[in-house]
């Protein structure tokens, strides 16, 4: 059985609820990321990604200078340990379309990230469960046209 610990993200870059998006965007592409873990010192608060930033913040009118995390961030993220089957999680993962998936200990503490790229990097005999996970995650949601 591969576990999360097995294939995950360690030593995950975070930022402050309080960082602004010009700062997370910065930092997005210094790392070559699309995500990153809010966090109040390891204790995990949200994720912001770039289509946060672009979505929520941008299409707005939100001022990417003075703007917080805060103001885009998805809070109640779902989240991994790192002793969960990587099969189980991979479902998840594609029953919630989820590309990326923090990783925390007992106390909600950020230990790591999981994304769909690393369980196919380093978990080569799940070609067909990624695959088929990556095509349920990539499936259109409808607009919201309202």
């Amino acid at each position: 059985m591969t576990t999360v610990s097995d294939v995950m993200t360690r030593n995950v870059r975070s930022m402050r609820a309080t960082d602004t998006l010009a700062a997370a965007a910065q930092a997005m592409e210094a790392l070559n990321v699309g995500v990153i873990p809010v966090c109040e010192g390891n204790q995990l608060l949200g994720m912001v990604t770039d289509r946060d930033i672009v979505v929520r913040g941008v299409a707005q009118g939100l001022d990417s200078t003075t703007a917080t995390l805060s103001d885009v961030m998805s809070a109640n993220v779902r989240t991994v340990r790192e002793d969960d089957n990587v099969d189980e999680v991979l479902q998840s993962m594609a029953d919630n379309q989820i590309r990326r998936m923090p990783v925390v200990d007992a106390q909600g503490g950020l230990i790591g990230i999981l994304s769909i790229g690393d369980i196919a990097v380093k978990d080569p005999g799940n070609e067909t469960d990624v695959a088929a996970s990556l095509g349920d995650i990539s499936s259109p949601a409808k607009p919201d046209r309202a």
